[in-house]
């Protein structure tokens, strides 16, 4: 379906494309039938939480997967990146992007560590190592790395860096499950990384997440915390919380985790199809991924460059949003600029000029299992009919804010 002139469009009363909404990351359900059957069995042997065998399982799996001694699953990823923290001893500052979800900041803040923001590359979008330095204050005790889009830090250069100032390294991996750096998989890198199972993410466990590391004490120390402080029966050996992973979400998490490859494919397929048609747009800049690395491709991001597209992100946001189709600002406006960073720190931005830029120019397009070639056409098709009539909808939409109508 395309619009066929601009009073077609949603936003000026027109039908929209999509009656029901079209999301960037809409819940892959894969398998239904093995997920149920789980399901009844765990039902069956009404063992519903408190480390059971689909958690264990699940754990082994994504130890084999990502290639690390040990694996936890906890509740949600947030939980995973504040028990690290808290296992690792961080204190004071704690070097991270703000180009980043709000969970990386928040779960440092709330522990009472400042974050302290730095700028990212801008071409990799991740956490630039050549500013890291100008961070580092008597009071660093730690640096954060981000795999935004699941493409690896510059694991070498933080680990460098790292070592040369006494601090602790750890990176949040919220993105790049079944990734890979310079042939290693993500998982491995650090004192430990952290893995989101989100509904929104591409493996899913409803809720959850999951840290990995090759550090056994840390590893003993982030299970005690997790589970109470307990080890054993009635016996608690240290001030802990319940991150736990329940058995429901382990069952759907190992359900997704079997048919990796499956929703890998169909990322990368989708991935081809929209490099292929967006190739030749103006000011519209794919953000690609590395073949020579393992890919989970779950994300299609682009670069909105207003001065050479004519039309900035957020007027295109606009636009989709009206046609029912969910298109994504990431990670707009970036942390330093959401309480209570904005008022703890208001010069941040001052430092981040990357940043500022890049939460004004990424969009997200929705990809993922529910999304096929047909609708990557109507998304494409409908890019290019608003680059083309953009002054006449620039008009319009002036006139429908004009008090006169005029």
């Amino acid at each position: 379906m395309t619009k066929k002139s601009v009073d077609d469009l949603a936003i000026f009363g027109g039908e929209p494309l999509y009656v029901e909404p079209l999301h960037v990351g809409r819940p892959n359900i894969v398998d239904r039938e093995k997920f149920l059957q789980r399901v009844n069995d765990l039902l069956d042997r009404r063992t519903l939480t408190n480390y059971g065998p689909y958690v264990q399982e699940f754990e082994r799996r994504m130890a084999e997967l990502v290639g690390v001694r040990h694996c936890i699953a906890v509740c949600n990823a947030t939980m995973g990146l504040e028990a690290v923290i808290r296992a690792l001893g961080l204190s004071g500052e704690v070097i991270a992007p703000s180009f980043t979800f709000i969970a990386t900041a928040h779960s440092l803040q709330i522990q009472g560590i400042k974050p302290v923001f730095c700028d990212v590359d801008a071409s990799t979008h991740n956490i630039d190592p050549d500013r890291i330095r100008e961070c580092i204050s008597p009071r660093t005790t730690g640096i954060v790395g981000v795999h935004v889009w699941g493409r690896a830090c510059d694991v070498r250069a933080l680990s460098d860096l790292a070592n040369e100032y006494g601090l602790k390294l750890y990176f949040d991996a919220a993105h790049a499950l079944a990734c890979s750096y310079q042939g290693d998989m993500i998982g491995s890198f650090g004192e430990a990384e952290v893995f989101s199972f989100h509904a929104t993410k591409f493996v899913n466990s409803f809720e959850g997440g999951m840290i990995a590391t090759n550090r056994d004490e840390l590893a003993e120390a982030i299970r005690l915390m997790i589970n109470f402080g307990f080890r054993g029966y009635d016996n608690v050996l240290s001030l802990g919380t319940n991150g736990k992973m329940s058995e429901v979400s382990a069952a759907m998490g190992l359900t997704n985790l079997e048919n990796l490859p499956v929703i890998i494919s169909k990322n990368r397929e989708n991935y081809e199809n929209y490099r292929e048609r967006l190739n030749g747009f103006s000011g519209i800049r794919l953000i690609a991924y590395d073949e020579r690395e393992q890919n989970n491709y779950q994300y299609i991001v682009v670069e909105i460059d207003e001065e050479m597209a004519g039309i900035s992100r957020d007027l295109l946001t606009q636009l989709f949003h009206a046609e029912n189709i969910l298109v994504r600002r990431y990670f707009y406006p970036g942390c330093h600029q959401m309480q209570p960073y904005r008022t703890l720190y208001p010069n941040a931005g001052l430092h981040l000029p990357n940043t500022e830029r890049l939460v004004q120019r990424v969009m997200t397009l929705p990809t993922g299992l529910s999304i096929d070639s047909a609708d990557i056409l109507t998304i494409v098709d409908l890019l290019d009919f608003i680059l083309l009539h953009q002054n006449r909808i620039r008009k319009m939409l002036f006139r429908q804010s004009s008090p006169s109508g005029k």
